[in-house]
């Protein structure tokens, strides 16, 4: 939530960009919202059911934070740098 929240205090541009960059990390268009790529990733043996009924332990709960940070921090990366960017978005377009 921190995250969602801080990208929506900047107008959605924390983020921008961050789904399509999953969605050529991995090779495939999606229509799953990322935080639940995200979740698959970090957690791949659970069985997900949407947020409402979504339970995890302490330890699943920090595998998956930690995953989410670790990949907003790479994408931030790409972000920033206007070619990687370019090329990410090319990469996208040609899925």
């Amino acid at each position: 939530m921190f995250i969602m929240g801080f990208d929506q205090a900047r107008a959605g541009g924390l983020l921008r960009g961050f789904h399509e960059w999953l969605a050529v990390r991995k090779g495939e268009l999606s229509s799953q919202h990322w935080l639940g790529r995200v979740l698959a990733e970090a957690l791949p043996d659970l069985r997900f059911r949407g947020f409402e009924n979504l339970r995890l332990e302490q330890k699943q709960e920090r595998q998956a934070v930690d995953r989410l940070f670790s990949l907003v921090l790479e994408f931030l990366d790409v972000r920033d740098d206007p070619r990687a960017l370019a090329s990410m978005y090319a990469q996208y377009h040609s899925l």
